[in-house]
C-alpha cells in the first residue's frame, strides 16, 4: 500500500504542475473505499482542484474535469472546485461519498472539512435515493438475471440497495463502508445474513467470484426491496438548504488561500 500511495502522490503532484492547478482534496473511490476490493481491483483516485482566478474570468466555457488513465491499475480524475460546489448544492452522491472516503491521499485545504460540516444541509433524500435505485436496478437487470449469474456483481446491487435502506431508515447520507451498512441493516441470523457474510468473506479472501448459480436469499431480498424502495422514494423530501452564499464564500476563500500574488 505504501508503494502505490507514493505513486499516487507523485502523479497528483505532476498533475498539479502540468495543469497549473492546486489539488485541494484527493481520495480513493470505488471498491477499495467501500471495503470490498479484489486482488486485482483498480485504484480509483478522485480529487477536487482549483485553478488560478483569471481562469474563471472568461467569456468562454472551459473543460472543468481532469482525467488521467495512468495504467490498467490506476485511474485518476477530478472536478474543478466550481463544478464540485454546484454538484454539492444538488446533493450529488458520488461527491458526498468522496468526502467521507476512508482512504485520503491529500487534504491541503479546509474546503473538504467545511463541506463535510454542512453536508446535512445539502443532503437530499429523494435525489440520493433515486441515484442509488437507478444504480441498483441497472446492475440487477444486467448481471443478476437467470439461474447462473456474475456473482461478484451482487455487491454492486446490494450496496446501493442498502444505501437506500439507510436513507429510508435514518434520513441521512449512508456511510461509504459496505461492512457498516451490512452490520446495521441486515440481521446476522437467517439465510440472508449468512449468505451475505459468506459472500463477503470470499471476496475479502481473494476468491475468484465469476459465473456461479444465483444466490436465492439475496435475489429474493433484492427483488422485494427494490419494489418497496421505489415506492418509498416517491415520498422522500428534497434538500431544503439555502447554501448559495456559503458556497460562494467557500469558493472565493479557496481562490485567495491557494493563489497569492
Amino acid at each position: 500500500m505504501e508503494a502505490i500511495r507514493h505513486t499516487i502522490t507523485e502523479q497528483l503532484e505532476r498533475l498539479e504542475s502540468e495543469e497549473q492547478v492546486r489539488i485541494l482534496y484527493a481520495c480513493e473511490s470505488g471498491s477499495r473505499a467501500w471495503g470490498f476490493p479484489s486482488r486485482d481491483s483498480d485504484y480509483d483516485v478522485r480529487f477536487i482542484y482549483v485553478r488560478k482566478p483569471e481562469w474563471y474570468l472568461s467569456i468562454f466555457d472551459r473543460r472543468d474535469v481532469i482525467e488521467r488513465p495512468i495504467s490498467d491499475k490506476l485511474d485518476i480524475s477530478g472536478w474543478d472546485l466550481r463544478k464540485a460546489l454546484n454538484l454539492y448544492r444538488k446533493s450529488n452522491p458520488p461527491l458526498l461519498e468522496w468526502l467521507q472516503s476512508p482512504i485520503r491521499y491529500a487534504e491541503k485545504s479546509v474546503v473538504a472539512s467545511q463541506l463535510r460540516r454542512i453536508s446535512p444541509l445539502a443532503f437530499s433524500p429523494k435525489s440520493c435515493m433515486y441515484h442509488y435505485l437507478n444504480m441498483a436496478r441497472g446492475n440487477y437487470r444486467d448481471y443478476l438475471q437467470g439461474e447462473r449469474v456474475r456473482i461478484k456483481k451482487y455487491f454492486y446491487v446490494l450496496r446501493p440497495v442498502l444505501a437506500c435502506e439507510w436513507i429510508e431508515r435514518y434520513g441521512g447520507m449512508p456511510p461509504i463502508e459496505f461492512d457498516t451498512l451490512v452490520e446495521r441493516l441486515i440481521p446476522r441470523s437467517g439465510s440472508l445474513g449468512e449468505t451475505v457474510a459468506e459472500l463477503l468473506a470470499r471476496k475479502k479472501s481473494g476468491d475468484e467470484l465469476d459465473i456461479e448459480p444465483k444466490l436465492a436469499p439475496i435475489n429474493d431480498y433484492l427483488e422485494k426491496r427494490l419494489h418497496e424502495l421505489e415506492n418509498s422514494a416517491i415520498e422522500m423530501k428534497t434538500a431544503d438548504a439555502r447554501l448559495g452564499e456559503q458556497l460562494d464564500d467557500l469558493f472565493r476563500s479557496a481562490l485567495v488561500d491557494n493563489w497569492s500574488y
